[in-house]
């Protein structure tokens, strides 16, 4: 294993040992802690994990263990155990309580997999960009595969820095505090006044929609007029800003409202991966239609 090229087998080996050493660590330090990666502790840790691909790219020539992971015999095992895992996340609920299964995202096998399968898929971008020539033929797959790689590290490292709290607002009442997932209560760079609660009804009393006229406060002096539904957000200050709940018992003659707020300064990012593959998906139809077309036969109408 260490001194030839792998074959499949050994490539599950591997995988199988991923998650062998995450169920160890599972049972040594309980779940994922997510929080220590916080800017910029993430942004070091994606320095530091890119400059390693970059290192081990450099040395594959003294290491049969490297040059195995760029070879399909460690993709398609580490992308097997990826799918397998993701499927069961899928399948079960996650809400945190019950067993490991139920929060898959600090998991330790579970993120150690997925951090194997991204090395693997970073070392395969690495190779191409070095030995990138043919554009039609080499540029699809970058594209797809570094966009693959960005949206999946800044997904997961930028997952330390989303914020989701909960804000009841009030009448008349510019409210600043907010709570945590953690019921710890944090103070943010803007307020938040509640102007007009809105609830409509359908015959038989049950909510049809609800939703708040709000204005928003920034410590810069913007105020900013906005009205907050259930899946539609305000956009404020890189937070969006959504309907989550009222006052029941007096229903339409609710004086407070209850906001949740979200905020993920990683989602450009992750997006941008996205967008790349998608590029990648369009190059790749168009460098296969002209290979089609230059290849010496006629094209198809």
């Amino acid at each position: 294993m260490w001194n030839k090229i792998w074959t499949m087998k050994e490539g599950f080996i591997i995988g199988g040992a991923f998650i062998a050493a995450g169920l160890l660590l599972e049972w040594l330090s309980g779940p994922v802690n997510w929080t220590v990666l916080r800017w910029p502790v993430n942004g070091i840790a994606m320095g530091v994990f890119v400059a390693l691909l970059v290192g081990l790219y450099l040395c594959r020539r003294r290491s049969a263990f490297i040059r195995s992971m760029m070879t399909l015999q460690a993709a398609v095992p580490a992308l097997a155990y990826t799918i397998v895992l993701t499927l069961i996340m899928g399948l079960t609920r996650q809400d945190g309580a019950g067993p490991r299964l139920h929060n898959m995202l600090t998991f330790w096998p579970f993120v150690l997999v997925y951090v194997w399968m991204t090395a693997v898929l970073g070392l395969v971008t690495v190779r191409r960009v070095a030995h990138f020539g043919v554009w039609r033929r080499d540029l699809p797959f970058v594209l797809n595969h570094l966009g693959l790689f960005i949206a999946l590290t800044t997904a997961t490292l930028g997952s330390a820095d989303i914020w989701q709290l909960k804000m009841i607002t009030a009448q008349g009442e510019m409210q600043w505090r907010a709570v945590t997932q953690e019921r710890r209560v944090v103070e943010l760079s803007m307020g938040i006044e509640l102007k007009r609660f809105i609830l409509e009804t359908y015959e038989d009393g049950s909510p049809r929609r609800f939703a708040s006229e709000i204005e928003v406060l920034t410590k810069g002096g913007e105020r900013v007029a906005a009205t907050v539904d259930v899946n539609h957000p305000a956009k404020v200050n890189g937070w969006k800003i959504y309907q989550y709940g009222y006052d029941t018992e007096k229903g339409a003659a609710s004086e407070i409202s209850i906001l949740e707020l979200v905020r993920d300064p990683w989602l450009p990012w992750v997006y941008g991966g996205i967008y790349m593959m998608l590029a990648g998906a369009v190059a790749l139809f168009f460098s296969g239609r002209s290979r089609t077309t230059g290849s010496g036969r006629p094209a198809r109408p």
